[in-house]
């Protein structure tokens, strides 16, 4: 079937886009100390330059990768993981490949040749063992303690205490305690589990930091503003936005449902959070406490 000018256009984009993941895998893996996965991400990037040619036997010309998203998606695997960093361009890119009718209709054999380019790297990206992606329970954990409990303390103190310093110093000599409780608390447990393949000492440490730097973010508005009340407002923002991008930062990493989690997770820290609110009132009110 004779191709349109339009059709040519459509493929030198996905030419150029199978270019522009070649070099990004190549970045990556130049960067990986580790062994397997470097020969796992030079595999995809090889993979990657096959499916530039094959796209190139229609457009008959060499194109040259966006620079721009080279170094984009290199960043952000350097910032957030690998494997964030594949998962997430891979799922533009399925995006950007689906759905052309026009295409589909120019080259009968595509709709197999995408099914066999996203089941093979699927395999590859599998097979990627990233140390980060082992202790997600333990940063869970502390991200989910220190949201939960915290947006409900510092709420209950808005009310019982309505000092912006105080409730800021109170805070941070709790939170400190709290994260120190909870790495020991996370240590313990995986000591206790002896089919855990993880390090119990590098699980408290993910769990101690996640938790005191989750509080540091949740505090941070009542060390900068006077009114407890508008810090409370800007905490409890905060609280949502850290649950927001945790989140998707998990649902693209571990394939896992987003707004379901989102939601779940945004509910019962804002529900616990009004809960004290109520609590630090009544506290106020019933010890006629004024500070």
């Amino acid at each position: 079937m004779q191709l349109t000018e339009e059709n040519l256009n459509k493929i030198s984009t996905l030419q150029r886009n199978e270019i522009t993941e070649h070099h990004i895998y190549l970045r990556i893996a130049q960067v990986t100390p580790d062994s397997h996965n470097r020969e796992v991400l030079s595999r995809i990037a090889a993979e990657e330059l096959t499916h530039y040619a094959i796209w190139k036997q229609y457009t008959a010309k060499d194109i040259a990768p966006s620079i721009l998203r080279v170094w984009f998606y290199y960043l952000i695997a350097r910032l957030l993981g690998m494997t964030f960093a594949i998962k997430l361009m891979e799922g533009v890119e399925q995006g950007a490949q689906t759905g052309d009718e026009t295409l589909l209709l120019a080259i009968p054999e595509l709709p197999a040749m995408l099914a066999n380019e996203a089941n093979h790297e699927r395999e590859l990206i599998a097979l990627i063992d990233e140390e980060r992606l082992k202790y997600v329970g333990s940063v869970v954990l502390g991200l989910n303690d220190a949201l939960v409990e915290f947006t409900g303390t510092l709420a209950g103190l808005t009310f019982a205490i309505q000092n912006s310093q105080i409730i800021a110093v109170a805070g941070l000599i709790t939170g400190v305690a709290a994260s120190l409780s909870m790495a020991a608390s996370e240590y313990l447990s995986q000591r206790s589990d002896g089919t855990t393949s993880t390090d119990p000492k590098k699980a408290a440490v993910y769990t101690g930091i996640t938790y005191i730097v989750t509080v540091a973010l949740l505090i941070l508005p009542f060390l900068i503003l006077q009114s407890p009340y508008v810090a409370l407002v800007f905490t409890l923002i905060g609280a949502v936005l850290v649950i927001f991008v945790f989140t998707f930062y998990i649902s693209v990493a571990k394939d896992l449902p987003f707004w379901k989690r989102f939601a779940e997770m945004a509910a019962i820290s804002l529900g616990i959070a009004a809960i004290s609110f109520v609590i630090g009132l009544l506290i106020r009110v019933l010890l006629n406490v004024t500070v």
